[in-house]
Parts: structure tokens; C-alpha cells; sequence
């Protein structure tokens, strides 16, 4: 398996290489040397299966690896019946379309602690999770891995400790490591050598090496205030952060090969493209 680059979403630069429709992302990053993309549900599930079988077929012809990222407002937290059925549902209606699509990771957010202690959240998020991972099993979509996303904001359960000890629990999880999140999240800590380093020790720990060389992975610059995530920036930041280039080196020395996927505001297929120069590179060393 090697290591997989590729957006979130469409970049204004495919608008501007005279492509409309997403059926054609897949051919557009395969010109750009790109091998993933990951379809934006956030905002609901709204993509109809015979188009996301079209997206499928043409991902497939130009060796892009589809992933989905489910929609923003699930919560599994929460301990309400019918905000835990809701939940479910949401996932479950994600993995058809990743079934169309031939993708096999569907990234999630675990959710707000809001009023509940973070322990009864935690405890939540878990029992949610074995949840749906049952009746992931039950509609077919067993062979689906869902990728529980480190978060950008001090409230929302999503600190690198947290993801890993909920994905230990499971093998059909794997952590989604947004390394713009954690950075924001620790008001800067998550930049440098030796915190990337400590991290995957933290997942080999926890989840075993095996699991954390394919890890799911986010990566864009973030910039951040006392709380936490403000807004995604581009590469040209030089103020905020994280620096890939360390990720890159530390990836490729320890053999990983994970899907990562570029986040930035805009440019993200134009940066996706540099960090996999990076980590190339890297492994040329």
C-alpha cells in the first residue's frame, strides 16, 4: 500500500481548468499526479447513489480513493433517543452513498461535550459508536472503516488522546488525524518534530503500529485563538501553522503510508500536491 494525496471537496482550480461536474474530479487530479479525493456530505446527504456510482466508476478508472465525509451536525455525545437515531441514521445514509462510490472510509466528528461532564461524553460517544457500528453490520456495510476526526476546538471531543483511546475499541475505526485541529486545539503546540513524533507514538500505543501506518489524516494550516479553530488557511501562511514538511519526514522514516487529505481554503489540490513532493521526497532519503 503507499501513501495517498488528494482534496476535500473541489478546489476553485478545477473551475478554472473547465471542469463543472464532480463525476470529473477524479480524471482532473489524476492529471495534477493526485491519488484521493474525499466527497463533502457536511452539510447533509444530499448526493442521489446513481451519481455517486458515476463519481465511483470514474474514480476508479483514474486510481483516485474515495473517502466521505459525513455531515457536520452528527453528535455522539449526545445521550437523547431520537438525536441517537438521528445519528445513525445520518451514518447509515453515508455509508450507501460510499457503497455507490466505491469508497471505503467515512470521516466523522465525534461531537460537543456541551453541558455533560467530558467523562459521560466520552462514555456517550462510545456506546453511540457501538451503536452504529452494529447496524453498519446489519445493512451490509461492515466492510466500511470510519474515521473518528481530531478536532479543532476545546469543547468538541476530538484531543488526540480521546480519538485514539475511542478507536482502540474497535477495528473496523481508525483515527482521522487533523493535524491543523490538534495544532489549534493546543494553541500552537502541534508544530514541530518532536510533538509529531510523540503523536504517533501516542496512536502505535494505543491502536498498534499496524493501524496507525494507514491512519486517515486532514492536514491544512489553521489559524486559531483562545478557544481553539477560527478559520482553514492556505499554505502561504507563515503565521499559524503546522508546518508539514516534519509530518512528511516522520511518515516516510517509519515505513506509514496514510491517506492524507488537503484541507486548505481553496488551494487545497494545489497543496495537496506539495505535501506529496514532501513525502516523496522524504522517502528518497
Amino acid at each position: 500500500m503507499e501513501a495517498r494525496f488528494g482534496p476535500a471537496g473541489n478546489a476553485q482550480a478545477f473551475a478554472d481548468a473547465g471542469f463543472k461536474a464532480t463525476v470529473d474530479a477524479p480524471r482532473w487530479l489524476s492529471t495534477l499526479g493526485l491519488d484521493a479525493y474525499e466527497y463533502q456530505c457536511g452539510r447533509g446527504v444530499n448526493v442521489g447513489e446513481e451519481t455517486a456510482a458515476k463519481i465511483g466508476a470514474q474514480a476508479a478508472a483514474h486510481g483516485v480513493a474515495m473517502s466521505i465525509h459525513t455531515p457536520y451536525f452528527i453528535n455522539l455525545s449526545s445521550d437523547e433517543t431520537v438525536r441517537m437515531e438521528k445519528n445513525a441514521g445520518y451514518v447509515l445514509a453515508s455509508c450507501r452513498v460510499a457503497k455507490a462510490m466505491g469508497a471505503t472510509r467515512l470521516t466523522v466528528h465525534c461531537g460537543g461535550q456541551g453541558k455533560l461532564s467530558r467523562a459521560r461524553a466520552l462514555a456517550n460517544t462510545s456506546k453511540n459508536l457501538r451503536n452504529i457500528l452494529s447496524l453498519m453490520e446489519q445493512e451490509g456495510f461492515g466492510s466500511l472503516t470510519l474515521c473518528l476526526e481530531t478536532m479543532g476546538k476545546q469543547s468538541v471531543i476530538g484531543s488526540a488522546e480521546e480519538v485514539c483511546a475511542l478507536v482502540a475499541q474497535d477495528d473496523r475505526l481508525l483515527p482521522c488525524i487533523d493535524f491543523g485541529h490538534l495544532n489549534a486545539r493546543t494553541q500552537g503546540r502541534y508544530n514541530s518534530r518532536e510533538a509529531f513524533a510523540g503523536l504517533f507514538d501516542l496512536m502505535e500505543n494505543t491502536i498498534g503500529v499496524a493501524r496507525t501506518r494507514v491512519f486517515h489524516s486532514h492536514f491544512s494550516k489553521i489559524e486559531y485563538g483562545e478557544k481553539g479553530e477560527k478559520r482553514h488557511l492556505t499554505f502561504a501562511d507563515t503565521v499559524y501553522g503546522p508546518d508539514f514538511a516534519p509530518v512528511a519526514a516522520l511518515a516516510a522514516e517509519r515505513g506509514y503510508t496514510p491517506t492524507f487529505i488537503c484541507e486548505s481554503a481553496g488551494t487545497q489540490a494545489a497543496d495537496a500536491v506539495t505535501m506529496k513532493q514532501l513525502y516523496e521526497g522524504a522517502r528518497q532519503k
